[in-house]
């Protein structure tokens, strides 16, 4: 089971290091042949997973900063993705029973407070959105 979480884990890192963030924030996920948000297009509203691809390739890039900045739960995500990939990775290679520890630590409180953390960082995406803090030059990529 770990090598199947390695794997996906990795594959994912590996597809958002691929994918080109895009300088406004949200938009990467065209390049996967994906359309457009349609909240966006809609109703000038992100929806709650708005920014996330691009925050992965950032995050997948290094930059944590810009990834937090375009979308929290994003950066968040990447990282846990990454940290996923690496302990399922070493669990497959030595035999370790870290799995079943970390593992036993996804408890519904843990749960919840991830998805509180979502709602939030929807929250602070429709403010960026709405207020449009930052220019495209400050995501930390180029165009």
């Amino acid at each position: 089971m770990c090598v199947l979480l390695a794997f996906g884990a990795f594959a994912v890192l590996g597809v958002a290091l691929w994918l080109r963030p895009s300088p406004t924030g949200l938009g990467t996920h065209v390049a996967l042949g994906l359309p457009p948000c349609g909240w966006v297009a809609g109703y000038d509203l992100p929806c709650p997973t708005c920014g996330m691809t691009t925050a992965f390739s950032l995050a997948a890039r290094g930059s944590l900063w810009a990834s937090f900045r375009v979308q929290p739960m994003g950066c968040l995500l990447a990282v846990g993705t990454a940290a996923v990939a690496v302990t399922c990775a070493y669990v497959a290679t030595t035999g370790s029973r870290l799995g079943h520890v970390l593992g036993a630590r996804l408890t519904p409180r843990v749960v919840v407070t991830l998805a509180v953390l979502a709602l939030v960082a929807w929250g602070y995406k429709v403010w960026d959105h709405r207020m449009n803090v930052r220019g495209p030059a400050a995501v930390g990529t180029t165009p």
